[in-house]
């Protein structure tokens, strides 16, 4: 796929401005665990929080295809940060596809001014299985009352409105799950836990506990007991980002290896002129083009309105494999210095690995493709 230099300016944009800013202290953060806001800050001025925002709610109305291009950039640099600009443009886009206008205005002021927003959908007894929530919603009167802890919520510490998938009823299944609006401000929200991640350290994971938690009727999203397809609908979306950050680590990691490899001189000769090390570099090369170009052909077809569960899936698995792949063998090339901390591979190795498993591990993933393919 060929993509205009009209749909690359804004990723250009923002991978010259992760690579001035974040590139050179993201290291720091990421050793200290100290959150960098005023990076994230960056990020909003930058319209990051808002890309999947339409035009008329003060967002920049970003197609597929552009926020795949971003993801990427925002990959090369800073997984973390892009993981939280996923999670956020992933609510974006549950709203903008299920809530009402009222619902829109509410959650889109929030973000246009200068807002996060987090998607409350995993537990601790529910991850690849999140038909088995537990978090219920119950209605009284003219509000819905919820109660449960979620976990591992990106921007759940710092969102400012969540999605929040909760049960009205256990013995229904997946027929129970309903999904919510609801903002940060409403009593009873509590954050807890602040996760110790081996990788990604510059997004914000956290607990989010609700406790007697009261919204208004008019804050259900779509219709009850339809939580779970509006789940499954955003989660096919946010793949595509993962898949696409997943691209951008291991272009990175190709980048560093190929400049060590000119540069390391062993046995009077840079190690680049090894066949073994030049065929390492090539199998690459070839994984990251191959990646590349899925992950643009499912962006465009999700632009073009078609189906793309099955592409999804398989961009997501092969964003997430490639990343590991790559870092490893870039790691390999650099030798020991690989494996310093004053070189960035380490990190992107640390990084790659959640590809595989967030928003759906790979392995659930390749059974969602054998059963499109099997139907």
């Amino acid at each position: 796929m060929i993509i205009s230099d009209e749909k690359r300016s804004i990723a250009s944009m923002v991978g010259e401005w992760f690579k001035k800013k974040v590139a050179p202290v993201c290291a720091q953060y990421d050793a200290s665990g100290e959150f960098p806001k005023e990076l994230y800050d960056g990020m909003v001025e930058l319209g990051l929080n808002v890309m999947d925002v339409p035009e008329e709610y003060g967002g920049l109305g970003l197609d597929c295809v552009e926020q795949t291009l971003i993801a990427e950039e925002i990959g090369r640099y800073e997984v973390g940060m892009g993981s939280a600009v996923g999670v956020n443009a992933s609510a974006s886009h549950l709203v903008r596809m299920f809530c009402t206008d009222k619902q829109k205005k509410i959650f889109y002021d929030i973000l246009a001014n200068g807002g996060w927003a987090g998607f409350c959908l995993t537990e601790p007894n529910a991850g690849s299985d999140a038909a088995s929530i537990s978090t219920t919603a119950v209605l009284d009167g003219d509000e819905w009352v919820i109660n449960g802890t979620k976990c591992f919520i990106t921007n759940g510490g710092i969102a400012e409105v969540y999605t929040v998938f909760a049960t009205v009823d256990k013995s229904l299944g997946i027929k129970g799950i309903t999904c919510f609006l609801v903002e940060r401000e409403r009593p009873g929200i509590s954050i807890g836990k602040h996760e110790d991640k081996m990788g990604i350290r510059l997004s914000n994971t956290t607990e989010v506990v609700f406790e007697d938690v009261r919204i208004p009727k008019d804050h259900l999203i779509g219709e009850v007991g339809k939580g779970f397809k509006i789940a499954m609908n955003t989660l096919n979306e946010s793949r595509i980002n993962v898949a696409a950050m997943g691209t951008g680590l291991a272009a990175r990691a190709l980048d560093e290896a190929i400049e060590y490899a000119k540069a390391r001189v062993q046995f009077k000769h840079p190690i680049a002129d090894q066949p073994v090390i030049q065929q390492m570099i090539a199998d690459m090369a070839i994984a990251v083009e191959a990646c590349r170009q899925l992950v643009y052909h499912t962006a465009e077809v999700v632009d073009a309105g078609l189906p793309y569960t099955k592409l999804s899936s398989m961009s997501k698995c092969l964003g997430g494999d490639t990343a590991v792949r790559v870092a490893l063998d870039a790691l390999q090339v650099l030798g020991g210095y690989g494996y310093m901390k004053e070189y960035p591979i380490e990190k992107l190795v640390r990084d790659a690995k959640i590809m595989q498993i967030y928003e759906g591990t790979n392995q659930v993933q390749r059974l969602t493709i054998a059963k499109e393919l099997l139907r």
